[in-house]
């Protein structure tokens, strides 16, 4: 079961002005991870603790562990890791989590083909670090969308692995704002700008994987315009960084909430080798319920983007409201994200420890 450690900040460095990568030295735990994983932080602010996800920016040859945190408006995390968060300082953070990654072998001849969205990148670059430096036949096409120039994250370090990797990366910028010489790199990336993309820059028929990361819009786009041009959906892993769908959880399990939110059913919950007991509303999440009992239950995001809260059901039946984390083969094994899932049956019993 994942449980949070300290870890001491060792160096800070602004990779533009509103994003800072962190380097971090872990005191205990396993802070071993998979390219394309996140750390979630947890720090009190006035009495309130928050929880946030930021995703390693490192690559497996890194020797250090980094994470790359863009402020946010209104961010309280984010803005504290950008304005008050200092070297020698400590901070809070389970282990390595997350689905965002792939198996790496030195023997592959890969082409993988990354998209990201403004910090979306911190993900797809540790990915890419890290295929550059264990899989040597293999290459990597990155396409890059921002707003402009001054805000184009780990723009440097980008560079340097281009210039290092010679014939094996290709990297590709689309500017919204900041007009540039050739006009399909320029504005958003629609439906319109993939197809052009893929009909003069890139043969996805070429591309054994493709990895998106980025705001919802822009990913549910980027996925089908790859289907579309006859990618299979096996072929692509994605990860979002927001979840751009206000309101849906309320609306998904309304008619639970409407007509039986009165009724108490039965719910057992097993967490770091012990069995908890007790009773909740219908119209409670099951993360809400296990909170509200005292019970500390993992969570990050509370918008089912990550994997955080993720448990297996062993008895009854939930509904999940949303999922943009979980495989399909893991929901055909009974697991679910926890800050998303409503009880359908009279009682039910989950696990966090599998």
């Amino acid at each position: 079961m994942a449980r949070f450690h300290d870890l001491t900040v060792t160096a800070m460095r602004k990779t533009i002005r509103d994003a800072v990568e962190v380097t971090l030295a872990p005191a205990s735990g396993d802070f071993t991870f998979q390219p394309g994983q996140y750390l979630t932080f947890r720090r009190d602010f006035d009495g309130t603790e928050i929880r946030r996800s930021y995703s390693i920016c490192a690559g497996l040859n890194d020797p250090t562990l980094k994470v790359g945190i863009k402020r946010v408006q209104g961010g309280a995390f984010s803005t504290w890791a950008n304005t008050e968060l200092q070297v020698g300082d400590t901070v809070q953070a389970m282990e390595p989590m997350g689905q965002f990654h792939i198996p790496l072998d030195a023997s592959s001849q890969h082409h993988y083909l990354g998209f990201a969205g403004g910090s979306g990148i911190t993900p797809v670059l540790s990915i890419l670090r890290s295929v550059l430096a264990y899989e040597p036949q293999s290459r990597f096409t990155l396409i890059y969308a921002n707003r402009a120039v001054s805000t184009i994250m780990f723009r440097e370090e980008i560079e340097d692995l281009k210039n290092k990797y010679m014939g094996r990366l290709t990297v590709v910028h689309i500017l919204e704002g900041d007009g540039q010489d050739t006009k399909l790199f320029s504005g958003q990336l629609t439906a319109r700008k993939c197809a052009d993309l893929f009909s003069d820059w890139v043969d996805v028929t070429t591309v054994d994987q493709a990895l998106i990361c980025g705001p919802e819009p822009m990913m549910l786009t980027i996925v089908d315009s790859l289907k579309t041009h006859g990618m299979d959906a096996s072929q692509i892993k994605f990860e979002l960084f927001a979840s751009g769908q206000p309101g849906q959880l309320a609306q998904s399990h309304s008619n639970i909430a409407k007509t039986r939110d009165t009724e108490r059913v039965a719910l057992r919950v097993l967490l770091d080798g012990e069995t908890h007991t007790l009773e909740m509303s219908r119209d409670q999440s099951l993360l809400q319920a296990a909170l509200g009992s005292d019970i500390d239950a993992p969570y990050a995001c509370t918008a089912g983007v990550c994997s955080t809260c993720k448990c297996k059901v062993l008895e009854g039946r939930v509904e999940m409201a949303t999922n943009h984390a979980l495989e399909d083969d893991e929901v055909a094994l009974g697991y679910v994200l926890s800050c998303q899932s409503y009880v359908i049956s009279d009682r039910v019993m989950i696990d966090y420890d599998q």
